[in-house]
């Protein structure tokens, strides 16, 4: 019947329902624990409201606060989020009904809402704020989503005298799309500008929600800074207000608990206090400084990288930090990251018709550059694949409000690699680049992390290239996530302009999540500069690459490993490994000569030695700085030739011979524990 809709669940059966039945209803058929439960629902993975209608065929999920392996579900947790941001503005609306509001969404953590406000908002405040979000909770209001009656030119009405969301409206009616309301209980809008306008309060809002306030078990509010419309500096400064929210108290408070145990993680303090890495003022906003003992971290990771990269038969190349626009338009990344380079370098020198004769830009990507190298030489199919790699320095223009230590940074050095290769080549090369990645991680203890396999929206034009072409590319990935067996799900809109591609979500030891290791297949750039390869039919054919990069950059990865491991890096990774202390004055020359060996033997060794000293002080000198291994010599060691072995964490490991503590210690770096 053609008033019927048949659905997919998640167990592949199919079950039919009348066009226009709520997700609400479907999930009570299936059960009244899950209905009852139930936060939200997906169609063809997209998330929607639990009582939004169903017009289409699709595959159905619904969405509780619990998925089946027993986790909190990111979806539920986006939705109860995204109803919090609302509930707190509309708090912020009622205390002080001047606000203008301006946009508020769900974050990985949690919520922020951007308002302008005279009222300067404190840390003092949130016990009020956070006092009306819970009156607001408590009344369990229905999360309602505009009818068809509100037209655009209705609701644009609305926010006649908000300039922010004039702006946003305007914006998406350019890209065609319909208006919709979010209030908090039934559909009577309530202006929080005007309160005696109506009873219930309502915010310009795409959805998805919860279906009531209530169901927001536990929040809070954390922070509060500066922002600007857009990003934009120019313009009058706004005030962001951070929170997050939970499904239940216990979620909201282990959360806080692993906040807490961040700040203590802060890479930028410890990064400080080890000596690491500096900025400079006088250098530039986000751009880093690598210390010596940084220096060290970093080689150690490039030599990892290099000797896996020897192995599987790249080819090192080197790139200019600039390169031409005319380079970067042919790309497609001029002008599309234009908002996010350095502005083009132009010669003095014009051209008759008044432009210059050179500019150029700081390189943003590499991948322009290693194209260039390929298409310097003439290739058959035996030459394939070409696999060429490069640290190479790249340049972002990211806001000032947006750089954050060396996980945000303005000019970042990638492992990066791309490998020209036929077809039929494509998706061994694909799983190699994979495994590559899982070597990586594997070698520094990264081992939980989910794969996103991020394909194209097929309703957004910010794609380039074949339909056709993305379907097999995005096909080949999927394909290859299924058997490699990676725990994978599908991000729609999240592939990169030219390509989908993989990206690794790693877990640290506190269980945040970061982005690292991506890997991307390309069948477009190819096209866009017209490389070629002669076949085995003698005929001339397009190569397609794969773009990788498992570190993404030296200046994140390093960031984030100084927060997981809080700076006690394991020994092969340790800037210093070992610090070599006396006790007497006449164990000095022993103490000395055992330094001295340990550095012929190829580690990195610091030595406190002196006439006298506190042996206490000298342990609690090496634990502050997150030394691995610190050896005491006393007249008794010296004597007999042995060392006193303290690891980090103060444990006593005993006394033994030097030479044993070097082979033990030996293994352990080959061994990378």
């Amino acid at each position: 019947m053609a008033d019927q809709i048949k659905l997919t669940y998640p167990d592949a059966s199919v079950h039919e329902f009348p066009q226009g039945t709520t997700g609400a209803v479907v999930a009570l058929s299936i059960g009244k624990r899950l209905a009852a439960d139930a936060i939200a629902i997906k169609l063809d993975g997209q998330i929607y409201d639990i009582n939004r209608p169903i017009t289409r065929d699709a595959a159905f999920a619904v969405v509780t606060p619990k998925s089946r392996d027993g986790k909190v579900d990111k979806d539920a947790l986006y939705c109860i989020r995204h109803t919090a941001e609302h509930v707190m503005t509309e708090a912020i609306c009622r205390l002080w009904p001047e606000t203008k509001l301006v946009y508020g969404p769900p974050t990985d953590d949690g919520f922020f809402g951007d308002i302008d406000l005279d009222k300067k908002i404190s840390l003092d405040d949130f016990a009020k704020i956070e006092a009306e979000m819970a009156k607001i909770i408590a009344e369990n209001r229905p999360m309602t989503r505009s009818s068809d009656a509100m037209t655009n030119d209705r609701i644009r009405a609305l926010y006649e005298d908000n300039p922010y969301k004039l702006s946003l409206i305007d914006d998406l009616l350019k890209k065609g799309e319909k208006l919709s309301l979010y209030y908090t209980g039934p559909e009577t809008p309530w202006d929080c500008n005007k309160p005696e306008g109506g009873l219930y309060f309502r915010d310009l809002c795409r959805g998805p929600h919860v279906p009531s306030t209530g169901r927001i078990g536990a929040f809070k509010l954390t922070a509060v800074a500066g922002a600007y419309f857009h990003g934009d500096e120019k313009q009058k400064q706004l005030q962001r207000i951070y929170g997050t929210a939970f499904a239940t108290p216990k979620e909201l408070e282990e959360h806080l608990a692993r906040i807490e145990e961040a700040k203590k993680r802060d890479h930028r303090l410890i990064g400080k206090q080890m000596g690491l890495f500096t900025m400079s003022p006088l250098v530039g906003q986000g751009l880093i400084l690598w210390m010596p003992k940084g220096g060290i971290i970093r080689t150690e990771l490039q030599n990892l990288m290099q000797g896996e990269l020897t192995k599987r038969g790249y080819s090192p190349v080197f790139t200019p930090h600039i390169g031409s626009v005319e380079l970067y338009k042919t790309s497609g990344h001029f002008p599309y990251y234009k908002e996010s380079q350095y502005p083009t370098i132009k010669s003095e020198a014009k051209k008759p018709n008044g432009e210059p004769e050179e500019e150029y830009l700081l390189k943003p990507m590499n991948c322009p550059h290693h194209i260039q190298i390929f298409a310097a030489e003439p290739h058959s199919y035996r030459d394939l694949p070409v696999r060429l790699a490069e640290f190479g320095t790249v340049y972002r223009y990211e806001q000032s409000g947006e750089l954050n230590g060396m996980t945000r940074v303005r000019g970042l050095t990638q492992d990066d690699a791309h490998l020209f290769c036929t077809p039929d080549q494509v998706e061994k090369e694909f799983q190699s680049t994979v495994e590559l990645v899982q070597t990586i991680f594997g070698a520094l203890g990264l081992t939980d992390y989910r794969v996103q396999v991020s394909v194209r929206d097929p309703e957004s034009d910010k794609y380039t290239g074949d339909p056709k072409t993305w379907d097999k590319a995005e096909e080949t990935l999927k394909r290859v996530a299924k058997d490699m067996k990676l725990p994978h799900e599908i991000m729609k809109g999240e592939a990169a302009f030219y390509g989908p591609k993989l990206d690794f979500m790693v877990k640290d030891c506190i269980g945040r999540e970061w982005q690292l290791g991506t890997v991307q297949l390309d069948y477009n750039l190819p096209e866009r500069f017209k490389l070629e390869y002669v076949g085995a039919d003698n005929n001339r054919h397009r190569p397609v690459m794969i773009h990788r990069a498992p570190f993404g950059s030296f200046e994140r990865f390093v960031g984030i490993l100084i927060e997981h491991f809080a700076g006690a890096f394991p020994l092969w990774l340790a800037p210093v490994q070992i610090r070599v202390a006396n006790i007497t004055e006449s164990s000095q020359e022993a103490s000395y000569k055992a330094a001295g060996l340990l550095k012929v033997e190829g580690f990195r060794v610091e030595e406190d030695i002196a006439a006298s000293g506190n042996l206490k002080q000298k342990v609690k000198d090496s634990e502050e700085s997150k030394v691995p291994y610190l050896l005491v010599i006393g007249d008794r060691e010296a004597a007999a030739g042995t060392v006193s072995v303290r690891g980090r964490g103060r444990k006593d490991l005993g006394t033994m011979p030097l030479a044993e503590f070097i082979a033990r210690a030996k293994q352990e770096v080959a061994e990378r524990k």
